[in-house]
């Protein structure tokens, strides 16, 4: 492929993203409302957060998201597993992925696209391989060739894997048909986990090698 011919596509993604996101933001304004209105309901302020996420070039991006757990913490001051502080309201915005419409604002500031490899947490970063840092050779995305290929049903290695034969094989073509099989997980509500960490490791705690759960 050209590089003239993959910059127009480059292009192309980019002004799909925007439109796409803009179409979402407005449609969904009314659903986000009264989602943010139960969230203040059930866990109180904030109804949103930021989550600093690694991104395109290993930069570092703030992701917006819905509000889905409580800060309820133990006798020792500790945080409560996902599983128990992500309750009620929380579960069915995450099950139905409403908590994650504010990332189209992502989408238009350019810290996202539609598809890419989802953006992770920081700690991560020591753990990549180098073939695996050429995730970050793309914009991050809100879903992705791994996440309609298993998501939190693979292992790390394997998920990594996909987000690397993306980029290597990454076309217009690509992102649509991930598109139409990321709707149709979302509207069956599958393959989403309420508490992703009691299903498998963490990818620093999976790969420290002197790491004792």
């Amino acid at each position: 492929m050209s590089g003239d011919h993959r910059r127009t596509e480059r292009r192309l993604k980019r002004i799909i993203d925007i439109t796409v996101a803009s179409v979402v933001l407005v449609l969904t304004a009314p659903v986000v409302a009264v989602a943010a209105l139960l969230v203040l309901a059930q866990f109180g302020a904030p109804v949103f957060f930021r989550q600093e996420r690694t991104g395109l070039h290993e930069r570092t991006i703030r992701v917006f998201k819905l509000r889905t757990m409580s800060d309820d913490r133990d006798a020792a001051g500790d945080l409560l597993p996902d599983g128990v502080r992500c309750r009620g309201v929380g579960r069915i915005l995450r099950r139905l992925s409403i908590d994650e419409l504010p990332q189209m604002v992502n989408v238009l500031r350019g810290d996202l696209s539609l598809v890419g490899p989802r953006p992770l947490l920081l700690r991560y970063d020591p753990w990549y391989t180098p073939r695996e840092r050429m995730r970050f050779a793309v914009p991050p995305g809100i879903t992705g060739l791994a996440q309609v290929n298993g998501r939190n049903d693979l292992a790390w290695t394997d998920r990594l894997e996909l987000d690397v034969r993306y980029v290597l094989d990454w076309s217009i073509w690509l992102d649509l048909r991930i598109i139409a099989r990321t709707v149709g997980r979302v509207l069956g509500a599958s393959g989403v986990a309420v508490d992703p960490s009691s299903q498998m490791l963490n990818l620093d705690e999976e790969r420290r090698p002197t790491y004792v759960r």
